[in-house]
């Protein structure tokens, strides 16, 4: 049985013959490539590039020209302009992306000089008015008792209702040294910081004290009496005090953080302290974590007074502790007043 018949193959015979022709024809109509036209469009879009002026722009502001400086065709450019003649208002950046006549690749290049005004961004209502706001002004020396809240928002400081609240705060508890600015609670630690070389703080008038306040019994409202201490300062006497077992000397102050020297000169016309009311520690028979809370005893002498003290059993003088090297002269001389050298039978009295 034939697999044609007669008919089919005759049609064969007359398309294939067309068929070569046919694609003969395409192969010969085909452009040739041509290198040097090539060449002529790459110089062409090189000359292009050297001519552009990438720089910020506002692309509801924009007119042709600065448009076709940045790059655009005059296609693209004209139908930016064409977008925006239709009542569209470009609010963000990401904007420009849905003009039609903008393709991704041109944004992507665009994206970093788009500068939408103020005019016609998204902001607060009350910033659309046109107008820019203004540069913080350089502060200069102020005092902090007389300065206003127009005065703190132009430095950049506070704002406005930062501000307000701040003077309601000063006016009613008066602000005599740093300590005191930032116990206000609108007062960050970094604006303290930048705002310290520049203020002028008032004098304050010392409350008359009938006689000075003993270090080493006095609460907190009594402390915070003595002219020179702030409320900080108070809580920071008592923990040390207590870490102590109580001051020695007036002088002790000087080892707690965020007393100034001025400060310090106004606090010892104030205070006294009785050595005969402190705590001690018995050297001999004291827990490692009693030892080891006094500020005066390092870790490092910690270590090898617990590994003497089991090793001998205790001491009887601090001499004793120079002289096997467990302390220095300086350290045992500091701890001295703190400690007593108890025995078996019981603790020795000083």
């Amino acid at each position: 049985m034939a697999l044609f018949s007669e008919r089919e193959i005759r049609a064969l015979a007359i398309f294939l013959p067309l068929a070569g022709l046919l694609i003969l024809g395409l192969t010969l109509a085909r452009p040739k490539a041509d290198p040097e036209a090539a060449r002529r469009v790459e110089r062409t879009m090189e000359q292009r590039a050297d001519t552009l002026r990438l720089r910020p722009f506002d692309p509801n502001t924009a007119d042709r020209d600065e448009l076709l400086a940045l790059g655009l065709t005059n296609y693209e450019a004209v139908s930016l302009l064409k977008y925006r003649a239709a009542g569209k208002v470009f609010r963000i950046p990401e904007d420009v992306s849905l003009c039609y006549g903008i393709s991704d690749s041109t944004y992507r290049r665009l994206e970093p000089y788009i500068r939408i005004g103020r005019k016609y961004a998204f902001a607060p209502r009350e910033y659309r008015t046109g107008r820019p706001l203004p540069e913080p002004m350089a502060p200069v020396q102020f005092r902090i008792d007389t300065v206003g809240t127009r005065y703190l928002r132009a430095i950049g400081a506070l704002s406005k209702r930062q501000a307000e609240a701040f003077v309601r705060w000063r006016d009613l508890h008066g602000i005599y040294d740093m300590e005191e600015l930032r116990d206000c609670y609108v007062v960050s630690d970094s604006v303290a910081a930048a705002l310290e070389p520049y203020i002028i703080f008032p004098e304050r008038t010392p409350h008359p004290i009938e006689q000075p306040v003993n270090l080493n019994t006095a609460d907190s409202a009594t402390l915070r009496r003595v002219w020179g201490i702030g409320e900080k300062t108070v809580m920071r006497i008592i923990e040390y005090r207590e870490r102590l077992g109580g001051f020695v000397r007036v002088e002790q102050l000087a080892e707690i953080p965020g007393i100034t020297e001025r400060n310090y000169e106004k606090i010892l016309k104030q205070i006294y302290c009785d050595s005969c009311e402190i705590r001690k520690i018995d050297i001999n028979f004291a827990s490692p974590k009693e030892l080891g809370r006094h500020p005066y005893m390092a870790p490092a002498t910690l270590r090898k007074l617990l590994k003497a003290r089991q090793l001998k059993g205790g001491w009887s003088t601090a001499e004793e502790l120079i002289e096997q090297h467990i302390m220095t002269r300086e350290e045992a001389a500091r701890l001295a007043p703190y400690l007593v050298f108890g025995t078996q039978s019981g603790p020795d009295s000083e």
